[in-house]
């Protein structure tokens, strides 16, 4: 399979590209198109074979649910039940926006390759130009989760998803670097009070400020289907093994020296202001004040680590407040939960 990758000015004027990707997705294909968060790889959500060929495509879990995205909010009552009061407080509040709500689904309408083995479904309505045009072109749901190999970084630019899916998918639009970085926030509204399934950069503290106290979720046991992408299965790794370290950079650099005395090649990924280590290779990720930052280039730099030869990489961690808690998710499930002793 040959694919192609189309530039998509986000004036909107190339209605030819978006109708190219249109054809491709009513016909059951897959299309791969950028969001706000990160780059999604999408078929039509009704369409229970086109579903499967984004399993295939990616490697993914064939129990791992995907997140329907939408181009209007008024869609939402055609695919869930319970739309709660508080729910379309946070639909008002945050959409167009990384913030997905999973509710009960109406049987029979989303494919059953979309949420195995629950009744529930996440939605979200995405706040990206590009995204919102083809889905307004296709006037269909869009099944998308990100556009990787599962298990890798989750790509924030085109280059990203033809490098891990180039030969899997026909078209990738390509419509620049994302904006947010990592994935939406996901909020189980089946709860009493609403559970946060995975952090983003919607927090805790923004929805709270609209509806409430909510809970903020664990992953799943590996027993029980997740109701969200993110909670049951390793993701976001690098080829070489991560491990997190502490905020200390003279601790840093005493780590450095050991793995250098033990003949390792040790790449490290921290704050702009650390720069000075003595790693083979030093990734900034941002300052250490500016979590929105971090965010944004977390995937850009960890897939970076695998462009070197490094043995090891060690990764600062972040101040787990406002976005710096989704940057830690991310971190923690790239480096399976490992720190360095």
């Amino acid at each position: 399979m040959e694919t192609t990758i189309i530039s998509v000015d986000k004036s909107m004027d190339k209605q030819k590209s978006y109708q190219q990707a249109v054809d491709l997705l009513e016909s059951g294909g897959v299309v791969a198109f950028p969001t706000e968060t990160v780059y999604g790889l999408g078929a039509i959500a009704t369409n229970d074979e086109a579903v499967q060929k984004i399993f295939a495509a990616k490697g993914r879990p064939s129990d791992n649910p995907l997140i329907v995205h939408i181009g209007n909010i008024e869609e939402v009552e055609r695919y869930a039940t319970g739309v709660t009061e508080n729910a379309q407080k946070l639909m008002t509040a945050f959409w167009p926006g990384p913030l997905t709500l999973v509710f009960n689904k109406i049987p029979g309408v989303i494919a059953a390759t979309v949420t195995p083995g629950v009744e529930t479904v996440g939605i979200r309505m995405p706040n990206h130009p590009v995204a919102l045009e083809l889905l307004r072109t296709l006037e269909a749901p869009l099944a998308a989760p990100s556009a990787n190999r599962s298990g890798k970084p989750s790509p924030t630019e085109a280059i990203h998803v033809y490098d891990d899916l180039k030969g899997r998918i026909p078209l990738i639009l390509d419509g620049g670097q994302t904006g947010v970085g990592v994935e939406s926030t996901v909020i189980d509204m089946t709860t009493n009070p609403p559970t946060i399934l995975r952090p983003g950069s919607i927090t805790q503290e923004m929805i709270e400020s609209v509806i409430g106290q909510v809970h903020a979720g664990g992953d799943s046991s590996d027993k029980e289907a997740p109701r969200s992408p993110g909670m049951k299965y390793p993701h976001y790794a690098p080829l070489a093994p991560l491990y997190i370290i502490p905020q200390d950079e003279g601790r840093l650099n005493a780590i450095v020296d050991q793995l250098h005395q033990e003949g390792k090649k040790v790449a490290v990924i921290g704050p702009n202001e650390w720069n000075g280590s003595t790693a083979d290779w030093y990734f900034a990720i941002g300052a250490k004040n500016d979590l929105s930052a971090m965010a944004a280039n977390l995937y850009g730099v960890l897939r970076k680590c695998d462009t070197t030869e490094a043995d090891v990489i060690l990764a600062v961690e972040t101040e787990p407040t406002g976005i710096g808690a989704a940057v830690m998710n991310r971190l923690m499930k790239a480096a399976n939960g490992n720190r360095y002793a």
